[in-house]
C-alpha cells in the first residue's frame, strides 16, 4: 500500500521531501499536487518505472506523450533544442504557471525518448512539484490522472485518490485540494506557437 504524505505548498518539508525524492530514485510511483490537476510522475532516468506509469495508462513507452516537469528553466537545454529569443520571452512570461509548451528534442533526451522528436515541458506554479525536482536533481515524467467518473474529469480531493491509487502506486502527497482543469498545452515545435488545448492558463498571453 501507499505512503500518504501531507505537505504544505508554502513550506514544504524538507525531511518528507527528501522521503520522497528517495521514493522516485528507488524507481516508485508518486502522485504529487501541481498548479492544475494532480499529476502520475516518476524519475525520468528510470525505465522501470517509466514503463509502469506507461503500463496503468494504457500505452506502450514509446508511444507515451509525457510531460517533462523541471523546477525551472535552466535545464531546458539539457532536453529541447536551441531556444530563439521570442520563444524565451515567452516561457519566461508564463512560468512557472498552468502551461505544458510541446518543444523539439534534442539528442540528450534520456534513453527511453530518444526517438520522440518533441517533449512536453511543464514548470508549475507549484513549490511542492518543484522542489521535489530540484531535490532529485532531474525532471520527473508526469501525465495527469483521470477519473473513471463521466462527470468529474479529475479528482480534486487527495483523501479520494489516495483511496484509488493506494495500490497502485508507492506514494501518494496531500498538497491540499487540487484543480479541476489541466494546463494549458501550446506547441512551440513549429513556426509559430499553436494553442492545442485551452485549459488554465490565459491563451490571450501568447
Amino acid at each position: 500500500m501507499a505512503e500518504f504524505i501531507k505537505l504544505y505548498n508554502e513550506n514544504p518539508n524538507e525531511k518528507d521531501i527528501n522521503r520522497v525524492v528517495e521514493v522516485l530514485r528507488r524507481g516508485g510511483l508518486i502522485i504529487y499536487p501541481t498548479d492544475t490537476v494532480y499529476g502520475l510522475g516518476c524519475d525520468i532516468t528510470n525505465t522501470k518505472a517509466l514503463e509502469k506509469i506507461a503500463r496503468i495508462k494504457g500505452v506502450k513507452l514509446e508511444k507515451a506523450n509525457f510531460s517533462f516537469v523541471c523546477s525551472d528553466l535552466k535545464n531546458l537545454s539539457d532536453y529541447v533544442k536551441q531556444i530563439d529569443t521570442s520563444t524565451f520571452k515567452l516561457l519566461k512570461r508564463t512560468l512557472p504557471g498552468p502551461y505544458t509548451f510541446i518543444m523539439q528534442g534534442n539528442n540528450n533526451l534520456p534513453k527511453d525518448f530518444k526517438k520522440k522528436k518533441t517533449v512536453g515541458i511543464r514548470v508549475p506554479d507549484n513549490l511542492i512539484a518543484r522542489t521535489i525536482v530540484e531535490k532529485l536533481g532531474n525532471p520527473i515524467v508526469s501525465t495527469s490522472i483521470y477519473d473513471e467518473d463521466d462527470v468529474i474529469e479529475y479528482t480534486t480531493d487527495p483523501e479520494l485518490i489516495f483511496e484509488k491509487w493506494q495500490n497502485k502506486v508507492d506514494l501518494v502527497i496531500d498538497g491540499g485540494y487540487g484543480d479541476n482543469v489541466a494546463s494549458t498545452v501550446i506547441d512551440l515545435s513549429g513556426d509559430a506557437p499553436k494553442v492545442l488545448r485551452e485549459g488554465k492558463g490565459d491563451i490571450s498571453i501568447i
